[in-house]
């Protein structure tokens, strides 16, 4: 008799369609939803520096990126925006004739079958580059709701599918949920930040989206990266407030988080493969230290493979093209 085992698992490694057939995760264009950063004026296309492959566009040229996105199957797009002025209260966040408001009825006017998804925050919008009314040097939680409120609901007028609130503000969720349904909008679905880290990662989007904060940080408001028990009590809070998908943000820093979410709440679960974690991978391959397009798809399979039902990324573009050959 042969000493060697009888199985071996070695024999469905061997070919790639035998790898495919026994894959237990997959990452599919689906899965992937597409930032986008838009800008006030027309033929605008400015590359972020320290996010390869990422442009702040003006809505005709945005809709460009949108249309692509739809055509690769990707599962939507996340929309952010940068005002033409910014003042102490944000209004521009919630001016009906704001910039993701503009991009959003364009959007929907062109591609009314594409997923279109609004981050929902005052950060782009103030001039000392917080999330809301500053009181005390600190950001008041109460006075800011009512505006985060009136910003999703100006962004489901303008036919937005879902809006994100990524500010981190308590009681939130609730009353932009009230809101919504006080304005015949409850099919408009909240998809919250509901675990959102005060993080290393977040420096290149604070450039693409111009919203590094003027003064000290955003610690009172995000959560301390060494705790899960509070992301789980955060997440239940969004639950029972109202939200209809949950958010773990990271995502490579915070798998388990993501994994402590989904088997413990049953819930849509969406992460966020944030701009750092992209950016490392991007200066990396520039380097020639690693194959870029590995390296994103193997992080993007260990977020699904965490449990995420969905993933924000900066690479899904790039990710379906590849795809499609």
């Amino acid at each position: 008799m042969s000493s060697h085992p009888a199985y071996r698992p070695r024999r469905l490694r061997r070919t790639e369609p035998l790898r495919a057939l026994v894959r237990e995760t997959t990452v599919l264009p689906g899965d992937l939803i597409l930032p986008l950063f838009a800008v006030p004026g027309s033929g605008v296309r400015r590359p972020v520096g320290s996010m390869p492959g990422v442009e702040q566009t003006s809505p005709d040229e945005l809709l460009k990126d949108a249309e692509e996105a739809l055509r690769l199957g990707l599962g939507g797009v996340l929309l952010f925006g940068l005002p033409a002025a910014k003042d102490p209260e944000g209004s521009g966040a919630y001016d009906e004739q704001g910039i993701v408001q503009t991009a959003v009825r364009l959007l929907k006017r062109e591609l009314p079958e594409l997923l279109v998804i609004t981050d929902v925050c005052l950060c782009e919008y103030t001039s000392h580059g917080h999330c809301g009314i500053i009181v005390d040097g600190d950001v008041d939680n109460d006075r800011t709701v009512p505006l985060l409120a009136r910003t999703a609901v100006s962004h489901a007028q303008a036919g937005a599918d879902v809006v994100a609130p990524s500010d981190m503000m308590d009681g939130r969720v609730g009353a932009i949920r009230a809101a919504l349904d006080h304005a015949g909008l409850e099919q408009t679905a909240i998809l919250s930040y509901a675990a959102k880290y005060a993080s290393a990662f977040y420096g290149p989007f604070r450039d693409a989206a111009g919203s590094a904060p003027e003064f000290g940080d955003r610690r009172t408001a995000q959560m301390d990266p060494g705790n899960v028990a509070e992301a789980l009590r955060e997440v239940r809070l969004d639950i029972a407030e109202g939200a209809d998908m949950v958010m773990v943000k990271p995502a490579l820093a915070y798998l388990d988080v993501v994994r402590r979410v989904k088997d413990e709440t049953g819930f849509p679960v969406c992460a966020y493969h944030v701009s750092g974690e992209y950016a490392m991978i991007e200066a990396a391959a520039e380097r020639g230290w690693i194959d870029g397009p590995r390296a994103h798809e193997e992080a993007l399979t260990s977020i699904r493979r965490a449990g995420a039902d969905l993933v924000i990324s900066y690479y899904a573009r790039r990710f379906a093209r590849a795809r499609r050959g």
